[in-house]
């Protein structure tokens, strides 16, 4: 069993294979005690593979991985019974009513506290009388979500659990995340939604091709010695040669962006003003931005970052 000071999630050079495909290549994931560990890539990164992996849902090609210092494939009840998992695209049993299907799930872990579904039923202003084969996906993705939150758990494993949720169950959400991170609890926490992983984790992992390209804190990712720019009217060219500069890329909407070290902010701001920029922002550099630098690449015509085309913002591994 795990001591208190050990990692509640351990994967070492984890490999898996399908068939010719390899959806992990030597990925090493840490997720200590009492953080909210956000996990990101692109589609096919190997995300979804790798929480399978954790669930003890398939068997890995090579590596280990550990949960609760346990081995998930050869332990799977012991590493359950303090697990709460919600994945992206939630399947119900068509007869049986929402309400039903919470006390289900929640009885698999020892039962829900039934102040918290009460106050969770109301919160995320779902109505558990109906049955599931009538819920839109919104309405299935609450069931998972108040059968997670209304059982304590020492983890979280969320595979994009706010899919199908509008803005104001979203912010619901986020709060039940933090309550549960506040009372002590770990959140391993995959999402496309850049903005729910700044505002809830601690730490993120970024994977590619099956993986790791970054992992560190939201302050060491954002690399806050850099100043983000957003600029219209300058050519790419100009900001190319400016000393300093780093990660020039159209943003889709005719400007462009990048980032700026900060011995270079004077003579860049200088050079911009000089252009006569139609539009300019100036910011500490965002999440996003570093994602989208990790999965672009050079144009052979200008030499600026495009979008790769496996990164989809609304896309599943």
């Amino acid at each position: 069993m795990a001591e208190a000071t050990d990692p509640i999630i351990e994967v070492r050079r984890l490999e898996k294979d399908f068939g010719r495909t390899r959806a992990l290549d030597g990925l090493d994931l840490s997720v200590s005690a009492g953080e909210v560990h956000g996990f990101l890539g692109p589609n096919g990164a190997g995300k979804s593979t790798t929480l399978r992996i954790l669930l003890g849902l398939i068997r890995p090609t090579a590596g280990t991985a550990s949960v609760f210092g346990m081995d998930p494939w050869e332990d799977p009840v012991h590493c359950h019974r303090d697990l709460a998992y919600v994945p992206g695209d939630v399947s119900l049993w068509p007869n049986l009513s929402g309400g039903e299907v919470i006390d289900l799930l929640t009885g698999l872990r020892g039962g829900a506290d039934e102040t918290q579904r009460s106050r969770l039923i109301d919160e995320f202003e779902f109505d558990p009388r109906r049955k599931t084969r009538t819920y839109s996906k919104g309405n299935r993705q609450k069931v998972a979500l108040i059968a997670a939150f209304a059982r304590p758990a020492r983890l979280y494993v969320l595979d994009e659990p706010s899919a199908g949720l509008d803005p104001i169950m979203e912010n619901v959400f986020r709060r039940e995340v933090r309550r549960v991170h506040a009372e002590g609890a770990t959140v391993l926490l995959s999402s496309h939604i850049l903005g729910e992983v700044e505002q809830l984790c601690d730490r993120v992992t970024i994977i590619r091709a099956g993986r790791v390209v970054e992992s560190g804190t939201l302050a060491d990712l954002r690399h806050l010695k850099l100043t983000h720019f957003r600029v219209d009217g300058v050519r790419a060219d100009l900001l190319a040669a400016l000393p300093g500069v780093q990660g020039i890329h159209d943003d889709d909407g005719g400007a462009l962006e990048f980032e700026v070290e900060a011995p270079y902010l004077p003579a860049v701001l200088e050079a911009v003003a000089a252009a006569r920029p139609s539009g300019l922002s100036v910011s500490p550099p965002s999440l996003e931005s570093l994602f989208l630098r990790h999965y672009a690449e050079p144009t052979a015509a200008t030499g600026t970052l495009r979008r790769h085309p496996d990164v989809n913002q609304t896309g599943r591994d």
